[in-house]
Parts: structure tokens; C-alpha cells; sequence
């Protein structure tokens, strides 16, 4: 199940996630929290229905579908995230939070007294929050540069309550990769964080990535695999799909959601 914001472009959101749990083996199920009309030059407009429509929403979906696994990406509103904090409180399946704040093109998708109630209520729900690093600085009160600033941000959102954290380094400076290679950083509670570094894609058309990498870890975890062989699994999924990433319109493209279900020469 994904709890989310609509992208009119297609290319992240509620629509980023369908295509990548499809693609993965899982059947989605959709909470919509927000409409967006957006597309790859940028987002022109959000609607967000009544808190008590996306409650509606989740409520339909827990009594009728047998859920193995859900995350969230922009729940955009104070009054929305408590909707859906209620409904989510003492659920058994595994939730990823992707703390969505901001979109691409810099315009805001979580407004700024959602901030609390996403780290009070939201937050203590994760099995696994993935932060970008604007997302981490936000959220943490601090400035993220260095490796001791990644741990520390790390300790920081584990002491908001969260299972675990998964650290994206797609927008950390070309600098600190080694080799080409940029690195995410896996955080448990009580052991250093781990490195899982992947070979840097380079493209322009990352729209959505954030989306479709929280999603294939909700798809890893709702069919049995461990945390960090789900996180791991899901850098290969988003890996191949940025290498053929393209614009299928003006502007920013995403990932190729479909790049591992393309057969060559039928």
C-alpha cells in the first residue's frame, strides 16, 4: 500500500509506486493524500481532499486487502498526517516513511507545521525512514556534510522513533563519492551506520527517484526480505532504471520504472 500524493506527470508519487511494485511482483493499493498538477518542468498546483477522504481511503483498504507491507510519501498536512497516524497505530505490517518535503523543482509538498506532526506521529510508525539529505538536515535541525554528521543524523532520527534509517547520497556533493560511487548510509539502533554504496547513474531524468526507491523497499519487505537485503535490492531496481531514464515530455524525466521488464527484440 502507498499513502501519497498524485503526480499528474506520472513519473513519481502515487504513480512511481504502482509502476515499481507492479514491476517488483506486488499488487499496489493507493491512499491518495494530495493532487498535484505537475510535470516534468515543475508543480503548478497541489489539492489535498479532506483529511476524513484520505481516512475513508485507508480505512477501505485495511478492511478489505490483506497488507504485507506500506509506506508513505507526501502526506502534505498536519490534519492529514493525524488521519493517517490513527488509522496506522498498532498495524503489524511494515512501514517506510519517505519524509517527502520538497519537490524537484523546490516547491513545497509538506506544509510547515506538518514538520511536528510528521516527526510525532508519523516517524515512531517507520520500520524505516529514507531521507534525502535536505529532508535529514530538516528534520534533524542540522547541517549534514561529513561522515560524523551522517551518524549523528542518523542517532537523531532513531531518537524520534524510527526503526531504522536509510540516508540517500544522491544529493550529497560528486566529492564525496569513492569511486564514482555514491553511498547511502544505513542506520540500526546501537550500531554504526553501514555504507551500501552504489555506482553514481549520470542523468538529469531523477524525478521521482526518492519515490521509486522507498517503494521498492516496501515491495522487498512486504514479500519477506530482511531490511538491509530489501534497501539492497532496491538500489538494484533504481540503478536500472536510471540507466535508461528518459524525458517522455518537457523538462525533468524519472526513472524507467520498466527497464527490467523490457524484452529485447519481440
Amino acid at each position: 500500500m502507498t499513502i501519497a500524493g498524485s503526480d499528474s506527470g506520472g513519473g513519481a508519487g502515487i504513480q512511481a509506486d504502482l509502476k515499481t511494485f507492479s514491476v517488483l511482483g506486488g499488487f499496489g493499493a493507493t491512499v491518495i493524500t494530495a493532487l498535484t498538477a505537475q510535470n516534468g518542468l515543475g508543480v503548478t498546483g497541489i489539492h489535498a481532499p479532506p483529511p476524513e477522504f484520505v481516512a475513508a481511503q485507508l480505512d477501505a483498504v485495511l478492511t478489505g486487502f490483506p497488507i504485507a507491507a506500506a509506506k508513505t510519501g507526501m502526506l502534505f498536512s498536519a490534519a492529514i498526517i493525524e488521519a493517517v497516524a490513527d488509522r496506522l497505530a498498532g498495524t503489524a505490517f511494515p512501514l517506510v516513511v519517505d519524509p517527502v518535503c520538497m519537490s524537484q523543482s523546490g516547491h513545497a509538498l509538506l506544509q510547515d507545521d506538518a514538520v511536528e506532526a510528521l516527526t510525532a506521529r508519523v516517524l515512531p510508525l517507520a520500520a524505516l525512514v529514507t531521507p534525502n539529505r535536505p529532508e535529514a538536515e530538516r528534520l534533524t535541525g542540522m547541517a549534514i556534510a561529513s561522515p560524523a554528521d551522517v551518524a549523528e543524523a542518523i542517532r537523531r532520527l532513531l531518537a524520534l522513533g524510527a526503526g531504522a534509517v536509510l540516508l540517500k547520497g544522491g544529493h550529497f556533493d560528486k566529492t564525496a563519492d569513492v569511486g564514482g560511487r555514491l553511498t547511502d548510509w544505513l542506520g540500526l539502533p546501537g550500531q554504526a551506520p553501514v555504507a551500501l554504496p552504489m555506482p553514481r547513474v549520470e542523468t538529469e531524468h531523477t524525478h521521482g527517484t526518492g519515490c521509486t526507491l522507498s517503494a521498492a523497499i516496501t515491495a522487498g519487505l512486504g514479500q519477506g526480505l530482511g531490511l538491509e537485503d530489501a534497501v539492497v535490492c532496491a538500489q538494484r531496481y533504481l540503478h536500472r532504471c536510471l540507466e535508461t531514464a528518459f524525458a517522455p515530455g518537457l523538462g525533468v524525466g524519472p526513472p524507467d520504472h520498466m527497464a527490467p521488464c523490457v524484452c529485447a527484440g519481440e
